[in-house]
């Protein structure tokens, strides 16, 4: 079969999906990942897949992986036959087609698992990658692989789902079939499916209440900061607000003994060679200087946000080392405005407003969401993370009654409702946020996430609208952390890029990274705060 052909093959796949037809009620259209040809890898995702409460099992059949339409067909077809919404005791989802827009079966090279080499930006393997992943995170009880006899693809992929844990969840267990048997190995797997180790451990992850998971991070994260920056500066935070929440002192003991050196000039906390991330880095002593009213750390967020003023004090057009990205809307604002917190200067607040609005003319689309950078439209994941983080930690400073208050609150409502619309059905935010064939990504779903609980605690959100945003996102982060500080797809560090493919090729990160930890802890605290606070009501 052409290319061509298995392409519409597979689109012809989600428009029964979408059919009013019983056979396939209760399924939700998505994709695992993206080809290098830019081709959405498709999946079908059983409703229950949503509830990590149901007892159901959970079988998930894979077509494709022989590059024949025979087995993508075969999949298609048990579906309809399995009558998914009919079934009271098994949650069925499918990938129809694992590999679509490939060359045809005698061209095709195997795929190897587990995977190597960072994902997904291996041309010879990324849809290794996504599929390997997908699965990890998917968790099912049970796979049926339907491919041609002997497949290497199919072959290699059972046999490392039950020896290896996919995304460190656990094994899972599978069958191999071919097309002609497809549904007699639904059947098999169905009859004979138990709760799989990946499975367990998703439901462990995700039963951990924020406080818990706040607790296992900072046993990690949090225990440095040199240089300033904004990533260990955020973990350090992320430890002060878990001793708040846990009465445990020790926490801010440690922070004032990590950053006395800058306070004390032992260290410089702006060097010559700072930048953005430098000036935010400056958050934690703003911290310190709220819960010590020592003058001498509100020194040091003085020296960072005066950044953005001339010799005579007069403001700049903007803040600097914004390189144009929607980072800076966190690194410059949020700094401006605990200045202004702490010194009650207004000069700081509209000063904050005056740089908000020159990164929106820069980077905010017309359709609410941020473009990374002028240089290409691609709406980075992380890229509205930062927007969405500085709206919020800057409203949480801005006197209520100002114009700047009301204009910042204006902003955030704007773009949470944008970044809303496209919430992964699984709660996760894209890499590339309008683009669900992209990578689930960690750290823009901790900082939305984040921006909203805020929003909640704060007041400038409606619960009813906005809880079910946040149950289903920190359902996602959850599942996504790990034992030892371990997390699944953090984007690594990202400057601008040139186009849609630079950002879907930036590497996602499986095993700790700072980055990811100290979103994680500024989430997983800020919900322990809001959970916190309505248990007190």
């Amino acid at each position: 079969m052409t290319v061509t052909a298995r392409f519409f093959a597979t689109a012809a796949f989600f428009v029964v999906a979408h059919s009013s037809s019983a056979e396939l009620e209760g399924m939700i259209r998505s994709a695992v990942g993206v080809t290098r040809a830019g081709t959405p890898i498709p999946c079908l995702l059983s409703e229950e897949h949503l509830n990590h409460g149901s007892t159901k099992h959970r079988v998930l059949l894979v077509g494709g992986l022989d590059g024949s339409q025979e087995s993508v067909g075969a999949v298609t077809r048990a579906v309809e036959v399995f009558r998914p919404a009919e079934n009271q005791q098994v949650a069925l989802s499918a990938v129809p087609d694992a590999r679509p827009g490939v060359p045809t079966v005698g061209e095709m090279k195997p795929m190897l698992f587990p995977p190597a080499g960072n994902a997904y930006n291996q041309p010879e393997n990324d849809m290794a990658h996504y599929l390997w992943r997908w699965i990890g995170m998917y968790a099912p009880d049970a796979v049926v692989l339907v491919a041609a006899d002997g497949d290497a693809s199919a072959t290699s992929l059972a046999k490392a789902l039950g020896e290896a844990a996919a995304c460190g969840t656990g094994t899972i267990p599978c069958i191999v079939s071919t097309p002609a048997d497809a549904h007699k190995a639904l059947t098999r797997a169905v009859v004979n499916a138990r709760p799989s180790a990946a499975w367990l451990e998703i439901r462990r992850r995700v039963a951990r209440s924020a406080a818990t998971v706040a607790m296992e991070l900072a046993e990690v994260y949090g225990h440095k900061l040199d240089p300033v920056a904004y990533i260990p500066a955020l973990a350090v935070i992320g430890r002060m607000r878990l001793g708040e929440l846990t009465g445990d002192d020790a926490a801010l003991r440690d922070a004032e003994k990590i950053c006395v050196p800058y306070k004390d000039g032992g260290k410089e906390s702006m060097p010559a060679n700072g930048n953005g991330s430098t000036i935010s880095g400056h958050l934690v002593f703003a911290e310190l200087a709220r819960r010590s009213r020592d003058a001498g750390w509100t020194a040091l967020v003085k020296k960072a946000a005066d950044h953005g003023f001339d010799a005579q004090g007069l403001p700049k057009e903007s803040m600097p080392f914004h390189s144009e990205m929607s980072d800076s809307v966190f690194m410059g604002c949020a700094i401006l405005a605990e200045a202004g917190a702490l010194t009650g200067e207004k000069k700081y607040f509209e000063h904050c407003l005056r740089h908000l609005r020159f990164m929106e003319k820069r980077c905010l689309r017309a359709d609410g969401i941020y473009r990374h950078s002028p240089l290409d439209e691609s709406a980075w994941g992380r890229g509205n993370g930062f927007p969405a983080l500085g709206l919020s930690l800057s409203l949480s400073q801005l006197p209520p009654d100002s114009a700047e208050h009301a204009a910042f609150l204006q902003s955030y409502h704007a773009h949470l409702a944008a970044l809303k619309r496209h919430q992964d059905p699984t709660g996760a935010w894209h890499q590339v946020i309008d683009h669900e064939e992209s990578y689930r990504e960690f750290t823009s779903t901790c900082m939305i996430t984040f921006a909203i609980v805020r929003g909640l605690r704060r007041g400038w959100l409606e619960a009813e609208e906005w809880q079910p945003v946040v149950d289903k996102a920190w359902t996602a982060i959850k599942s996504r952390i790990g034992p030892d500080g371990q997390l699944v797809d953090v984007c690594t560090g990202t400057g601008k890029m040139n186009s849609l493919r630079d950002y879907l090729d930036r590497t996602a990160i499986l095993g700790r990274d700072d980055r990811g930890g100290a979103m994680a802890l500024m989430v997983a605290t800020e919900i322990a705060f809001w959970e916190k606070e309505k248990a007190g009501r």
